[in-house]
């Protein structure tokens, strides 16, 4: 699904500097795509493919269940996450509270806490050290990897730190959501 693509090449604007300017043009010239914006670099992100809209699902009917949903949080699937005034990711899924939610309508950008990415056939080692420093920047407390062709999920707590997980493991989301955890085989299944 979504991992770092290639940067869009037809007539990309080189001047750009800031989100700010990256959102003024991808508002008029943006097109049907979806981008994530690095450093002056536009990026566009692949689309969702049926086998990781399984993965999709299973984690979000999981979440469904959790204490942070039945108090209005979300886990959304390809949201702005703002790293910076330079910076703008769109994880495959990420975690936002009601608070930020609701301080979105006076247009207040928000920085995921909890990003979940599912790797492409496009993304390199790079790409993925590349996304998980920028959630760290941005103040993320955990960030999952999901590895569907070796069916692995790989946990960062820290940008310089993981811990893959595969079968019978026991993959939580604590600390940000502590009810959320299961078998990583059935993610899977």
């Amino acid at each position: 699904m979504v991992a770092v693509g290639k940067p869009v090449a037809e007539a990309l604007p080189t001047t750009l500097k800031t989100v700010d300017e990256f959102e003024q043009w991808e508002r008029q010239y943006g097109g049907e795509g979806s981008y994530e914006f690095v450093r002056g670099r536009i990026i566009e992100k692949n689309e969702m493919k049926q086998a990781e809209f399984l993965i999709l699902k299973f984690l979000t009917r999981l979440f469904t269940q959790t204490s942070a949903y039945a108090q209005g949080d979300e886990l959304a699937a390809e949201m702005d996450s703002y790293i910076d005034d330079t910076r703008k990711r769109r994880p495959d899924l990420a975690y936002y509270t009601l608070a930020q939610i609701e301080a979105t309508r006076t247009g207040e950008r928000q920085k995921t806490r909890f990003a979940i990415e599912i790797l492409s056939d496009s993304e390199s080692y790079q790409d993925v050290l590349d996304k998980v420093q920028d959630y760290f920047d941005a103040g993320v407390q955990l960030v999952w990897y999901v590895i569907p062709e070796n069916q692995k999920i790989y946990v960062y707590n820290s940008p310089d730190a993981s811990q893959g997980y595969k079968g019978t493991d026991v993959i939580s989301a604590a600390p940000v959501v502590p009810d959320m955890q299961f078998v990583v085989a059935d993610l899977f299944a």
